[in-house]
């Protein structure tokens, strides 16, 4: 293995020449996938018009997304690969040590490993050997997410799955051993009702088809044509994934071929009905097209969104991979992910939060315990937050801090982020709409005293002691009758 790296960069270029495989996966079979245009069949006696998407924005960006998942509001982002053994600064070790180099990431590899040591030789470390895909699901269902994000693929290019285009670069081949996306599909969806998503990285730093394509101004689409879109085909046809994660989209979206890629995946995939997508589909498209915007990591506008948008962010603050450097301040604290997932959520988008596996396959005991901790809270408060909308009159609150609204149905709920001193809270958004209006906090059936004093709600909170309270932080108040 030690001079793996030299042999992986030619045998990329082996990879990806057209093979019979290959074919299956040619522009031309994309081509006539979307040129199936409204077409018109007959079923049970009765014309019916079936609206097939083209491969344009205009035309991608009207399909309606699939309900469910704005409903989820809360997912499990999972980065996981090689970058994994290193578990240094973060997931782009690789290229703060090769592309755009970084002292500390320089000095950690020359203090640690022989000079002839490259990136690859890391793959021999990633064992998984404590992987438990069942383990995993069972966690996951306990932090209450409805839906998960399992990178596929990161920008180092090994794929998590036996990819017939990555020859002894994927998780079969070499480390591991074993199909890791497909035993977690598996484990999730034999053992919960959770959405199995999949994030794949269109571009690879250090692949020379990529780098030779990039050389042309991206006028050759060689590592597209045989890498990329095979790669897509793939992991849709085999793992059938709620979610396409994309990312990685340097490069024009005409390079990527995307909108062709799009038609297909809306069109005729196995997931056509309910697979949603991102905007990361090449540069430009961030925040423009796509299923459901993410615009960039940690985005949080704090306001209302026009169109459905996605907050993924990292318990970890500074990385998406595993660190084995982090400190305890480094990680969100309960109260803050849950400040996040209020005001996320207030605002009509959804929450992805990222954990990093090691090398080993295990989640660290500080990443299970923030899943443990929210799960517990969505106990008691999952009706505020799943199925809810953004309330009309206000995102949040008027007069008091920290306070952010949802609604489902005929109530209003506002998230109370910290105790109120004296135990009365103070609202400026809401009014009463009804002499029977009433306030209750979730998990607890006792109605709560209020009434209104200069246009303002004044709630009295229980004065009760900490281990009678349903939840230890993030009080929900639930308004019915309000306005």
């Amino acid at each position: 293995m030690k001079h793996l790296f030299a042999l992986v960069l030619p045998i990329l270029v082996l990879a990806t020449k057209p093979s019979q495989h290959d074919s299956d996966f040619s522009l031309r079979k994309l081509q006539n996938a979307v040129d199936r245009v409204n077409t018109t069949h007959e079923s049970k006696g009765k014309s019916e018009l079936v609206h097939t998407y083209q491969p344009t924005w205009d035309s991608l960006d009207s399909r309606p997304l699939p309900a469910w998942y704005d409903e989820a509001k809360f997912g499990i982002f999972i980065h996981w690969g090689v970058f994994s053994v290193p578990s240094f600064v973060s997931e782009w070790f690789w290229w703060y040590w090769k592309g755009s180099p970084q002292q500390k990431v320089v000095d950690f590899m020359s203090k640690n490993y022989p000079p002839e040591f490259t990136y690859a030789d890391f793959a021999k470390s990633f064992k998984a050997e404590f992987y438990d895909p069942n383990q995993w699901a069972d966690l996951f269902e306990e932090s209450g997410a409805q839906y998960i994000v399992l990178t596929s693929k990161h920008h180092e290019g090994f794929t998590n799955w036996p990819s017939s285009v990555s020859w002894n670069w994927n998780s079969k081949d070499v480390g591991p051993n074993r199909d890791l996306v497909g035993e977690l599909a598996t484990a999730i969806r034999n053992r919960t009702n959770i959405h199995f998503g999949l994030y794949h990285s269109l571009f690879e730093w250090f692949n020379p088809v990529y780098l030779a394509d990039k050389e042309t101004n991206f006028t050759r689409r060689n590592f597209v044509n045989d890498k990329t879109i095979p790669e897509l085909y793939e992991i849709v046809n085999t793992y059938k994934p709620d979610i396409v994660w994309s990312d990685g989209d340097a490069g024009p979206v005409e390079y990527w071929n995307s909108t062709g890629f799009l038609a297909w995946l809306y069109n005729e995939s196995p997931v056509k009905d309910t697979v949603v997508t991102n905007d990361r589909w090449g540069s430009g498209t961030a925040c423009k097209h796509g299923g459901y915007y993410t615009c960039q990591d940690r985005y949080n506008p704090g306001k209302l969104q026009n169109h459905k948008w996605e907050n993924c962010m990292t318990i970890d603050k500074r990385s998406w991979g595993y660190r084995r450097d982090a400190t305890i301040d480094e990680y969100l604290t309960i109260e803050e992910i849950l400040s996040t997932l209020a005001s996320t959520i207030s605002c009509g988008g959804n929450m992805l939060m990222n954990v990093g596996p090691t090398h080993e396959g295990t989640i660290v005991p500080i990443f299970q315990e923030r899943l443990k901790q929210i799960g517990s809270w969505l106990k008691v408060n999952g009706e505020a937050v799943y199925s809810s909308k953004p309330w009309p009159t206000a995102q949040n609150d008027s007069y008091t801090a920290n306070i952010w609204y949802t609604t489902k149905d005929s109530y209003v709920y506002a998230f109370v982020l910290s105790w109120p001193k004296d135990n009365l809270l103070v609202l400026g958004s809401p009014t009463a709409g009804s002499q029977e209006a009433k306030v209750t906090m979730l998990g607890r059936s006792e109605p709560l005293n209020w009434l209104v004093f200069n246009k303002q709600l004044q709630i009295t909170f229980p004065d009760i002691p900490a281990s009678d309270l349903p939840c230890q932080w993030a009080w929900v108040i639930r308004l019915a009758g309000f306005k």
